[in-house]
């Protein structure tokens, strides 16, 4: 892939971002359609993100946000989507008359990556995590229907947090013990490294239909297998990945149909799987 004085920028922000599979994904899709563009990852801590996207705006960029950045992201964008303003939170952005259009394309990932598990999505949710991803996962419960109920080491921000899902029209409670769920989603960090601990003991959710990973890692992360282990139908996140990716895609180049299989092939490649 040359890159020249006309590459248009494409970036992903966060902080870590080393772990992120976007510019392996999005760079197959821009040379599969030979298009002249280069994504990269950029490591943004927080004190300098409103600079970056000002930067970026400024040369004409598109990109993606992640940890922890999407909430922030949301609040410096210059307009936003109704998706967007509806989560609170922004993972993809593009820029329009010198300003970034802020998106929220991580709902339709969530949505597809439950359907790709044969998860219809209907009955009762359990988000652990209360950020920019849970924000999504909450968007999403809404649209199949479902009860939401929210697990948080803070139950501060759990209580927040499910005032807030009320207010958008979501049936949302704090989790307590013994709470059983249909779907149950990872929409914290916990499992980017090695050493992290489960994001909740899997011998409790044996009778969960369908329980969903948002971190990717080669050969599913360790809480995957862990679920597997007992038995319960579960996927890490390169679904979500694959599919906020394409919409993504979709955004940055409104003209372009995204190469899914080609998007779909780079991450199984870049994971070793």
């Amino acid at each position: 892939m040359e890159i020249g004085g006309s590459t248009r920028l494409l970036a992903v922000v966060g902080d870590p971002v080393a772990h992120s599979l976007s510019p392996h994904m999005q760079n197959a899709a821009c040379r599969a359609l030979g298009i002249d563009a280069a994504y990269v990852a950029l490591r943004v801590p927080a004190r300098a993100l409103a600079d970056v996207l000002g930067a970026l705006a400024a040369v004409g960029a598109a990109g993606n946000v992640t940890v922890p950045h999407k909430e922030a992201a949301e609040r410096s964008v210059a307009r936003k989507t109704d998706l967007c303003a509806r989560t609170g939170a922004c993972n993809t952005f593009w820029t329009e008359a010198g300003g970034l259009v802020g998106d929220n394309t991580d709902v339709a990932g969530i949505r597809q990556a439950l359907l790709d598990l044969n998860v219809d999505g209907a009955g009762r949710w359990l988000v652990i995590g209360t950020g920019g991803s849970a924000r999504a996962t909450t968007v999403a419960a809404g649209g199949a229907k479902a009860d939401l109920l929210v697990m948080s080491r803070d139950a501060t921000r759990a209580r927040a947090f499910v005032e807030w899902a009320g207010s958008i029209g979501v049936r949302a409670a704090a989790a307590t013990p013994g709470d059983g769920a249909d779907v149950v989603i990872n929409a914290t960090p916990l499992g980017l490294r090695s050493g992290d601990a489960f994001p909740m003991d899997p011998a409790a959710l044996r009778g969960a239909r369908a329980a969903l990973d948002l971190v990717y890692a080669a050969g599913g992360t360790r809480w995957v297998r862990a679920l597997q282990a007992v038995g319960v139908l579960a996927a890490d996140g390169r679904g979500v990945l694959l599919h906020q990716g394409a919409a993504a895609f979709a955004r940055f180049f409104p003209d372009q149909r995204p190469p899914l299989e080609v998007m779909r092939a780079a991450v199984a490649r870049a994971l070793g799987a």
